[in-house]
């Protein structure tokens, strides 16, 4: 993932067209392009693979058409898709465990290789919040500090509206057109003039709660810090924190009354560890500090691939069973399993991807996986 290079016409068509197909998410992407060298060549062992894992029906693989319609309806929309591996891609996202392949983006491309500061919170906001919020936006923007957020009612909106001027980049949970809610839809419009609205979703697709975790995860990973604006105990704003602590993010939050239940989560994260914030200057200033740390490059679970030496199909076959015991509908981390079962990184990683291909397993954030009942 450290090489920026161009993708031919046919390779990012291959790119969109193996992301798009059945049962392949961003980490199985990147482990079969690390396995196979390329989209094209993965795409071809798709069918093989899913087999191996104990599916009878045919996976179905993304026809060439259907992505080649995908990519003339972005750039109709005015807008641009962008692979992991292209300069354009925000450097800070690929460095996550589980990028995006491929985005589509409407806007201004240079402000995702920008400073960013997340900010995010609860969508039924106080006013104090949402003032707060704009106030803090826009003195973070003033300092050339680009903003992300998810485009949501309550902080979300205040956060994109403060800091249209210095550039506000908006991540959607759903297609690059659909507007959502759509009471932002003026909103969005202006971003895409002024800012960037991202979208790892296709064309047209209507937003839908299983979206917004991984939409959580961009916000986060494109950014050097989060901010928690207002979030209750079972707050979404509160994965995203998490999401940004295991990628390495700083996380801000600002204190609230113990009285509003909007409060009890920021207050819990200042509790356990995250930076007290005030205002703007509090985080100008945290971040020239931030700004000097190197971005962790993660632990790719496709790392194992780039070993010439692949695991013998008899002993796969062998080992099989032996994986699967060891599963459940709870998920348990990958480096567990390869610690309790004693078997090489490669030979786990192997037959979990032929499991997920066959729909058998389902991957969940932090690197762990669960059976599918």
């Amino acid at each position: 993932m450290e090489q920026q290079t161009e993708l031919s016409a046919e390779e990012r068509l291959a790119w969109l067209r193996l992301i798009r197909s059945e049962n392949v998410g961003p980490i199985t992407f990147f482990q079969l392009l690390g396995r196979f060298g390329s989209a094209s060549k993965a795409l071809e062992a798709l069918p093989d693979l899913a087999r191996k894992g104990g599916r009878k029906k045919p996976i179905r693989v993304c026809p060439a058409g259907e992505a080649a319609r995908e990519m003339d309806a972005v750039l109709t929309f005015g807008g641009q898709m962008i692979a992991a591996c292209e300069p354009d891609y925000p450097h800070s996202l690929r460095m996550i465990a589980d990028p995006p392949p491929v985005i589509s983006i409407r806007g201004h491309a240079h402000l995702l290789n920008r400073d960013i500061l997340a900010v995010v919170g609860a969508r039924n906001s106080s006013a104090v919040a949402l003032r707060l919020t704009g106030q803090i936006a826009s003195g973070v923007s003033e300092a050339n500090i680009i903003i992300a957020s998810g485009l949501a009612r309550g902080i979300d909106t205040a956060a994109h509206k403060a800091s249209l001027e210095g550039g506000t980049i908006a991540v959607v949970g759903g297609g690059l057109d659909y507007p959502y809610p759509r009471e932002n839809k003026a909103l969005q419009e202006e971003i895409y003039e002024r800012g960037c609205v991202i979208a790892e979703q296709p064309m047209g697709i209507v937003p839908q709660a299983r979206h917004f975790p991984r939409r959580n995860r961009i916000i986060s990973g494109l950014a050097l810090g989060v901010l928690v604006m207002e979030a209750s105990p079972r707050s979404g704003s509160l994965i995203t924190a998490r999401m940004a602590l295991e990628q390495g993010r700083e996380v801000f939050a600002v204190p609230g009354s113990p009285m509003d239940p909007r409060a009890k989560g920021t207050n819990n994260l200042i509790r356990n560890g995250a930076m007290l914030i005030e205002e703007a200057t509090d985080i100008i200033d945290a971040l020239q500090s931030i700004r000097q740390r190197p971005l962790k490059e993660p632990d790719q679970p496709l790392l194992p691939f780039l070993d010439p030496v692949q695991p013998a199909e008899q002993e796969l076959d062998r080992l099989r069973p032996d994986i699967l015991s060891y599963l459940s509908p709870t998920p348990v981390e990958i480096d567990e399993l390869i610690r309790l079962t004693g078997h090489s990184p490669a030979t786990i990683l192997t037959i979990l991807l032929e499991l997920e291909l066959a729909g058998r397993i389902e991957r969940h954030f932090g690197n762990r996986v669960s059976i599918v009942e």
